[in-house]
C-alpha cells in the first residue's frame, strides 16, 4: 500500500510499516481503534491521522477537551492529546480493512502491554472488533454488567453507548470501565449511523466515568 500511492499523495513519503499508538503517557483514558488506514496513518505514521475517520474523531476530542486542536494531518502538526491515549488492535494495514484473526493475535501483546503501562480508568472501544478484542483479553476472569438504557444484562454485547464495569484481571489491575462507540468510519458517519451528537455524547460519558468513584 505504501508503494502503490494514491494520486493525491504521490509525492509524499509513506510511513508504510507498523503504526504505534500515541498520546498522553499519563492518560487515564485509552481509545482503541481498528487498524491503520491505507492512505491515512499508513501514510502519516500516526493513528487516525490524515484520513476521514480521524477527521471525525479529532474534532470531537477537541470539543470534549481531550485534544489541543481539531486537525490531525501529520506527525508534526502540533497535535497533543490530554489525559487520552490512542491505540489499535492491529498495527499494520489489513487486507480489505479486515484484520485476520492471526493478525489480531500477533498484535494483542502490544495492546495488553499498553493497558498494563497506562492503567486506564476508561477504555473506549471504537467499533465491534476493538470491543471483541478487549472482551477476549479479559473474559476469562470477568463478569460484566451492561448498563444501557436502564437495562441490566450479564451478556457480552456491543452497542453504541454501552458501558461495562471491568474488575481486576491479568491485564487490568484496578477497577475500570469499558465504553462502546461505533467506529468513526465514513461507512458509519456518511450513512447517519454515527452522528456528531452521538459521538459527542460518548466523550461526555467518558468524562463522567473518569470522574466517578
Amino acid at each position: 500500500m505504501a508503494r502503490v500511492k494514491r494520486r493525491a499523495y504521490k509525492d509524499q513519503e509513506y510511513w508504510g510499516r507498523a503504526v504505534p499508538g500515541f498520546g498522553d503517557p499519563n492518560a487515564r483514558m485509552l481509545v482503541v481503534g481498528l487498524a491503520p488506514g491505507a492512505h491515512g496513518s499508513n501514510r502519516t505514521g500516526r493513528v487516525f491521522t490524515g484520513d476521514a475517520s480521524g477527521g471525525f474523531l479529532f474534532p470531537a476530542l477537541y470539543r470534549a477537551g481531550f485534544a489541543n486542536q481539531p486537525l490531525a494531518e501529520s506527525r508534526s502538526d502540533g497535535l497533543l492529546l490530554k489525559d487520552l491515549y490512542i491505540a489499535a488492535v492491529a498495527h499494520c494495514v489489513p487486507p480489505a480493512n479486515k484484520p485476520a484473526p492471526e493478525e489480531l493475535e500477533n498484535c494483542q501483546p502490544y495492546l495488553e502491554r499498553t493497558i498494563q503501562i497506562l492503567k486506564p480508568k476508561v477504555i473506549v472501544c471504537l467499533g465491534r472488533i476493538a470491543f471483541d478484542r478487549i472482551v477476549k483479553m479479559v473474559s476469562r476472569s470477568l463478569t460484566l454488567t451492561l448498563s444501557q438504557k436502564g437495562r441490566g444484562d450479564s451478556r457480552w454485547a456491543f452497542a453504541h453507548g454501552a458501558v461495562y464495569a471491568l474488575p481486576a484481571s491479568p491485564f487490568i489491575t484496578h477497577p475500570a470501565y469499558l465504553l462502546c462507540s461505533y467506529h468513526p468510519s465514513q461507512q458509519n458517519t456518511l450513512t447517519g449511523k454515527l452522528t456528531v451528537q452521538m459521538f459527542d455524547d460518548i466523550w461526555v460519558k467518558a468524562k463522567e466515568l473518569l470522574l466517578s468513584e
